[in-house]
């Protein structure tokens, strides 16, 4: 965890989180961290119930409250949120090819799922939600980034318009390692059957991420946002060429790679924060964050100096960012747990 460890216990003593999709990869590494930390109650809310038992038979913890629902039902999301403090809503809908061929599922969990759990938070007078966003949100030019791009929105909105007593607050990352469906563990699992790594395009880039990574910058939105803030982590990044070439020198194994082309709306790079947002963007070392545009409708009130900058600047990219050379590539996969577990 962060540095800032012993204010976040402070904070969440005899305290209830609640996360959303807390069956997902971000939910474990959530439950490992903070399960035996001096939290009241962690409550997992999802829809699958086989996920939900396996984790509670490996956990076993009398701190874990399981609850079966689905954000797309608000009387679910309401009824769970009861007696809560705080949310990290991770609740959503993925994977780029399927939310493609099937945009509206995309809407009904990852926009209107989103607006049942900030309704939900505000009648239960929650005290902090996190929403965890994507880089695809930005510049969007498929149904999962669109999807996501609309909750930020809707995120913020509510949050101009509610009291100090909920706080919204946004983070956005790009491709988490070992997280589910991501791409790592099946280029693994190539390597290890001894078959030919399927690459969509070797130049594609992308921002390099753990899931503790991930854990780390909620926590940081969690310690130091204020209403509607976003929070960026300056990720590094790599080609996809690279990332091939460099799990199969950790396995010791060359089996070649076979390039199929891309898929439904996937980007050549991924973009976390656009120049409109860099021109407002404030640097606070190892993160950006980006304060809530206030404004209402009356532009003629406001003073536009502001957006001077916005030619000036340039978007921060998987293009742009640090890029890992190969060994510190190779250094950097095998600090990974999942990476150790594998070989």
């Amino acid at each position: 965890m962060i540095n800032l460890e012993k204010e976040i216990n402070n904070i969440f003593r005899n305290k209830t989180l609640l996360i959303t999709g807390g069956t997902g990869s971000f939910g474990k590494v959530v439950l490992k961290s903070f399960v035996n930390k001096n939290l009241k109650k962690i409550i997992i809310f999802s829809r699958d119930e086989k996920k939900q038992e396996d984790l509670r038979a490996k956990m076993m913890s009398k701190k874990i409250q399981f609850i079966l629902g689905d954000i797309r039902d608000y009387k679910s999301i309401n009824f769970a949120m009861r007696d809560v403090d705080y949310v990290f809503h991770a609740a959503a809908l993925k994977q780029v090819p399927s939310c493609d061929f099937h945009p509206m599922e995309a809407v009904s969990t990852n926009i209107l799922g989103t607006d049942n759990v900030l309704r939900a938070a505000i009648e239960n007078k929650i005290k902090k939600l996190i929403f965890l966003s994507t880089d695809k949100a930005v510049y969007p030019i498929n149904a999962m980034g669109i999807s996501k791009s609309m909750a930020e929105k809707i995120v913020q909105s509510k949050a101009r318009s509610i009291s100090k007593d909920t706080i919204f607050c946004i983070t956005r990352y790009g491709n988490v390692m070992n997280s589910r469906g991501s791409a790592i563990p099946k280029f693994i699992d190539f390597i290890k059957n001894n078959e030919k790594i399927t690459v969509t395009d070797p130049s594609m880039t992308r921002f390099m991420m753990s899931l503790k990574d991930s854990l780390n910058l909620v926590l940081f939105a969690f310690l130091k946002g204020n209403q509607g803030d976003i929070f960026i982590q300056k990720a590094k990044g790599c080609s996809v060429g690279d990332l091939t070439t460099a799990l199969q020198k950790i396995f010791k194994k060359n089996v070649g790679t076979k390039i199929i082309g891309s898929r439904h709306g996937e980007k050549l790079f991924e973009t976390l924060v656009s120049r409109e947002e860099m021109s407002n963007a404030i640097d606070l070392g190892k993160f950006f964050k980006i304060k809530i545009d206030k404004r209402d409708l009356n532009y003629a009130n406001y003073n536009y100096s502001a957006d001077k900058k916005i030619n000036s600047q340039e978007d921060f990219t998987s293009h742009n960012t640090e890029q890992l050379n190969m060994n510190n590539l190779i250094k950097f996969l095998k600090k990974q747990d999942f990476i150790k577990n594998s070989l």
